[in-house]
């Protein structure tokens, strides 16, 4: 059978690398971005295609998605979270929403007419979700314009969550759009301490982060896992054929469960899809 190809976003990072690893066993060639050249140039070691992409440009995005070949699956996995200011991309956009959400639509919206059968699957967070205690702030969806235009208001962890809302809502946005034969999910990974999706946290936090909160992976009933359990799952949302034609769902590891009541708002939804598209224009 011919070679199946799948790009992962954010692919040298901790998450990103297992789960490239793991489809790289099953036989699959796999796309890693990265804007780090050391882990690029480890990835390439391995057998993986490493890729520099900036997720803070529109333009940078365009032309990557230009030239990629034909995928199998795409996994919008690379993220940022700003514990606080407010940081702007190379196009004015709030930085969070703009990589975590904006980019990775430009992206999936540029490869779209190229994808047959292919699996989308977009890494989302239990922290889109208030029902969740997860200690991070209830998400805020204001419209798309105005979460790109971005207030200074210091509360980046919020922009954060904000941001995860959007690409559960996108998924499903996608998913009733999408030509047939092409599938979207959500995943959440849980939360995987010690990874460097907290990199910008200022000491203390980064502290906790780095060499406390690993414990809470033996605790019963607390959504956190390894980067490497968590990359079993998400692999599975490409490999697994009892999963082939499963679309518009959101999956926390191996389980399918509902995400967040905002999530399943179509006027959110589709504000945020029309609002994305006017912005990526701009």
């Amino acid at each position: 059978m011919p070679e199946k190809t799948a790009l992962i976003t954010g692919g040298t990072g901790a998450l990103g690398r297992h789960t490239a690893g793991l489809l790289a066993d099953a036989g699959w060639s796999v796309i890693v971005t990265g804007r780090n050249p050391a882990a690029l140039a480890e990835a390439t070691d391995v057998g993986l295609i490493g890729k520099t992409l900036d997720l803070g440009s529109l333009r940078a995005v365009r032309e990557f998605a230009a030239s990629l070949p034909k995928l199998d699956a795409v996994i919008c996995n690379a993220g940022i979270q700003t514990p606080s200011g407010t940081k702007r991309t190379e196009d004015g956009y709030e930085q969070t929403f703009a990589v975590n959400h904006l980019a990775h639509f430009l992206l999936v919206h540029e490869l779209l007419p190229g994808l047959a059968n292919a699996r989308v699957m977009f890494v989302a967070s239990d922290t889109h979700d208030p029902r969740n205690r997860t200690g991070m702030p209830a998400p805020e969806y204001t419209g798309a314009r105005s979460l790109a235009e971005g207030e200074d208001d210091g509360n980046g962890r919020r922009r954060y969550t904000t941001s995860k809302l959007c690409n559960v809502l996108a998924t499903y946005e996608f998913a009733r759009r999408a030509p047939e034969g092409v599938t979207f999910n959500a995943f959440d990974p849980g939360l995987m301490p010690g990874t460097g999706l907290a990199r910008e946290y200022p000491g203390a936090l980064a502290l906790v982060w780095r060499y406390l909160l690993p414990a809470l992976i033996v605790v019963p009933g607390v959504n956190a896992h390894t980067p490497r359990r968590s990359a079993q799952a998400l692999a599975r949302l490409v490999l697994d054929p009892a999963l082939a034609g499963v679309n518009g769902k959101y999956f926390s590891g191996l389980r399918e469960i509902p995400s967040s009541r905002d999530s399943y708002d179509r006027e959110k939804a589709a504000d945020l899809w029309d609002g994305s598209l006017e912005l990526i224009k701009t």
